[in-house]
């Protein structure tokens, strides 16, 4: 007889999400006229670049063509956009990273998802808290965990955000084998300098722990002094995955292409003691279970690092950061406070004293906005909410004129 595997019956039962997408579902449904403004989700609502959109077409019509047509590609993604995403995003900032470094993917939330798979079912794992939930539920499934209680996965390590460590927790004081990171943080908004970074590399090196470091959000750093890369730290090269997105920079949600980056000095122990070099496993796992990204997905990510490409795009997240700014300072003037927002598209709202789901259901049902419970990225989340900056200037401004008379 067929069964489960029973990791999964230690999961909620549905994705903070799906929890989120049905409550705004029964208000709609009890609200027809009511237009709900989203600033939940972080899913981007302005066109793509033209650039990209030029490559697209191009893409297309190449296609079409028996000389140009194009089947199956290499599964760890084409050289062209391989090499591009070296140059631009690492060689250029005195990184080496090469595109034998660099896998192409359908999206980070599968890589960071996915990346756990290589590594035995004993190691032990630490997570943020306030955390996206990827990095928990996938380790969950795996085995890593014993059962939920009080709000956290027991076997887990949680490193936790406060105010008072500016939601950029320490390394952990036990030793740890794999260590997740997140900066510009997702939900926090929180960055983390150069000084900080450097802590987690140190502790990584000398504890023989690996760091997976998620930076989806990087497009939105603006800060000269701020890092862009984990690479940028030394001996990072040594102990660390990077995890990188176009669905942010660039606005690809809709399109679906990311990468990550594992470089050649990162390697790994097997049970005999043997050393691998973790980008050979990753490899053999891309290359198994994943055909690659569409070739006309590729060649408008590409487009990205055209100059032209890089001026809009640039464009494209000043202006969601310019959200971020309306929001801020919307949330500052009824007397609450906020973090975040500032090189990143999230904005951490201090609740006043409320539990998160009880705001974000005040808001949602006397202001037609939606937010996300900071709950639902963990214990350390209750009592905030995160406004996304994701959705278009008219409806962010009153988003937040809606906000300031319902909380008045």
């Amino acid at each position: 007889m067929i069964t489960i595997n029973e990791h999964y019956r230690k999961l909620n039962k549905s994705y903070l999400f799906v929890d989120i997408a049905k409550r705004v579902r029964e208000f709609q449904d009890a609200h027809p006229d009511t237009e709900v403004i989203k600033l939940g989700i972080g899913d981007v609502t302005r066109p793509l670049p033209p650039a990209a959109v030029r490559a697209l077409h191009d893409a297309a019509d190449e296609m079409a063509r028996p000389d140009t047509f194009r089947g199956y590609g290499p599964e760890q993604g084409y050289d062209f956009l391989r090499e591009a995403i070296a140059e631009h995003d690492f060689r250029s900032r005195g990184v080496n990273i090469t595109a034998d470094d660099i896998f192409v993917s359908d999206g980070s939330k599968c890589d960071t998802g996915n990346f756990q798979e290589l590594f035995a079912q004993a190691q032990t794992v630490a997570v943020p808290d306030p955390v996206y939930p990827v990095y928990v539920d996938t380790n969950v499934m795996a085995g890593r965990t014993g059962a939920f209680s009080d709000g956290r996965y027991e076997g887990l390590v949680y490193m936790e955000g406060t105010r008072e460590n500016g939601f950029v927790p320490p390394p952990p004081e036990q030793d740890v084998d794999l260590l997740y990171l997140c900066f510009p943080n997702n939900p926090t908004g929180a960055t983390a300098t150069r000084e900080q970074l450097a802590r987690y590399v140190d502790y990584a090196r000398e504890r023989g722990a690996l760091i997976l470091f998620d930076a989806a959000y990087v497009a939105f750093i603006r800060d000269p002094d701020l890092p862009q890369s984990i690479y940028e730290i030394p001996g990072a090269e040594t102990c660390a995955v990077e995890f990188r997105s176009f669905s942010k920079t660039a606005g690809f949600t809709g399109l679906r292409c990311a990468f990550t980056v594992v470089p050649e000095r990162v390697e790994v122990r097997d049970a005999d003691g043997g050393m691998h070099r973790l980008r050979d496993l990753w490899s053999r796992r891309h290359t198994t279970k994943f055909n690659g990204a569409s070739f006309p997905v590729q060649r408008a990510a590409a487009a990205v690092y055209s100059p032209e490409g890089q001026t809009q795009i640039r464009e494209l997240n000043d202006g969601y950061l310019e959200n971020a700014r309306i929001i801020r300072e919307g949330i500052a003037s009824i007397g609450l406070t906020s973090f975040g927002g500032v090189n990143s598209p999230y904005v951490w709202v201090d609740a006043g004293g409320h539990p998160s789901w009880e705001l974000f259901d005040r808001l949602l049902n006397s202001a037609g906005v939606v937010t996300t419970p900071g709950a639902g990225f963990g214990p350390a989340g209750e009592g905030f909410i995160r406004i996304s900056a994701f959705n278009d200037r008219e409806k962010v401004v009153t988003a937040m004129d809606r906000i300031r008379s319902a909380l008045a």
